[in-house]
């Protein structure tokens, strides 16, 4: 129906997210390829790309967590976006130093590109993600203040 939001009753949390698990895929890929760099780059180029790749994820997670208000919903997405292209920019690095040959760069951009199409999306839709969640959790009456009489 118009106006309707569409709900999404098989997503259960974060991790079955297709653009989560496709974010992990991408660290992963960046930690393999990592352990070939130079050591002396163990504290630079390495913990840099290390960092931002797994920080998109946890963005994404972040994103899950505050989704009962869609605009703190766009914020981490947006903030996830942000890693991403900071992952970019160290892979075009990694490759300008030859730590990266082309068909492995383009690889990992291409990774990069499907992650950031998903984020796009789901900032784009962000109103099928948002509001409150079906299932709530109470808890019981408590007595939060005691009477010093």
């Amino acid at each position: 129906m118009a106006g309707e939001r569409e709900v999404l009753p098989y997503v259960v949390d974060y991790g079955d997210l297709v653009v989560y698990q496709k974010a992990r895929a991408l660290a992963s890929e960046i930690f393999r390829h990592t352990k070939s760099f130079p050591r002396e780059e163990m504290y630079s180029l390495i913990d840099q790309l290390r960092r931002s790749s797994r920080s998109i994820g946890a963005q994404i997670a972040e994103a899950w967590a505050k989704r009962r208000y869609e605009r703190h919903f766009i914020s981490k997405l947006t903030d996830a976006d942000g890693e991403l292209q900071e992952t970019l920019h160290w892979i075009d690095i990694a490759s300008d130093c030859g730590y990266l040959i082309p068909s492995q760069a383009k690889v990992l951009r291409a990774q990069c590109a499907e992650v950031g199409r998903l984020i796009g999306g789901m900032i784009t839709r962000s109103s099928n993600f948002c509001g409150t969640p079906q299932h709530k959790v109470s808890e019981m009456v408590s007595e939060y203040f005691v009477s010093r009489d």
